[in-house]
């Protein structure tokens, strides 16, 4: 595995690559890694012959209350378990000046409309325009086939896959199903923030999730209970919901009672950490089955 700390270098090795007809595979990260990444430089490596990770702690996603300064960094844990998958042939990372050179004020950006502006994008304003402009920049930088990107935050992914399309961007999206703890805790970075008793009481969002898609398949169409239900387990439990939603899989509009594709978004604080899921639930398949 090759580090790489420079666009004009990476370029020119990804530039060989393709001299020679392989297909270029890239997974981009903010770093502290855990199996849930592991997993996505897997899928890559199934469908390209370069593998490309990036580590790349973006600014201009955070506002000025979140958590830049103290996002966990672990870089030398982070080059051993890319190094120890066996798939990784370069990892890219660059420094902020390298990837804002004008500084971030004068940066152009890259804005989705209406999907960034709900949920984690009302919670976090700007947060989905620093997502959108960082991943179409390093897309543009490593220009893949294919980019591989994590389930469990299903806004985002929505919003990446409607850039590259509505931008022409030539990439495969791919979505990988997230990654879980043996208590249902979707893997994440942020983990790293809960205490002991915090981390055996955060598998409860789990267990809301679970139960509401339960009482979906059950044939339940007061959403609306559903989502109140849900929410008052989770403050029960101890968590601070920012929201848990039942939506189109497809739109992220209020579920309807007609829909077929839905998914169920949640948000809750519980103590430093804010922890996302989700779940999707298809009634077109439970109608086909039945």
């Amino acid at each position: 595995m090759k580090i790489i700390h420079s666009i004009q270098e990476l370029r020119k090795e990804l530039y060989m690559r393709r001299f020679d007809k392989e297909r270029i595979s890239f997974v981009p990260t903010m770093g502290n890694l855990h199996e849930g990444h592991i997993s996505l430089i897997h899928k890559a490596a199934e469908k390209g012959d370069c593998v490309v990770a990036s580590i790349f702690v973006n600014p201009l996603q955070f506002s000025a209350n979140e958590d830049l300064e103290s996002y966990p960094r672990t870089p030398e844990e982070d080059e051993a378990q890319l190094i120890a998958t066996g798939c990784v042939d370069f990892l890219f990372r660059p420094r902020v000046e390298e990837v804002y050179p004008v500084g971030q004020e004068n940066h152009t950006v890259v804005e989705v409309p209406n999907i960034s502006d709900v949920y984690c994008g009302a919670s976090r304003p700007g947060h989905f325009r620093g997502v959108a402009t960082v991943v179409c920049k390093l897309l543009n930088i490593v220009q893949p086939d294919f980019a591989v990107f994590g389930r469990k935050d299903y806004q985002q992914l929505m919003v990446i896959e409607k850039m590259v399309e509505d931008l022409c961007l030539p990439v495969k999206i791919i979505g990988a199903e997230t990654a879980r703890a043996d208590d249902g805790l979707a893997l994440s970075s942020r983990n790293g923030y809960l205490t002991e008793e915090e981390r055996a009481t955060a598998s409860n969002l789990y267990k809301a999730l679970t139960e509401a898609k339960d009482a979906i398949l059950e044939g339940q169409a007061d959403f609306k209970g559903i989502e109140t239900r849900a929410n008052q387990f989770l403050e029960q439990a101890g968590f601070k919901p920012d929201y848990f939603d039942i939506c189109n899989g497809k739109t992220l509009e209020p579920a309807l009672r007609s829909d077929q594709e839905l998914v169920i978004l949640a948000a809750a604080h519980l103590g430093k950490a804010r922890l996302i899921d989700n779940f999707v639930v298809s009634l077109s398949s439970k109608k086909e089955d039945s």
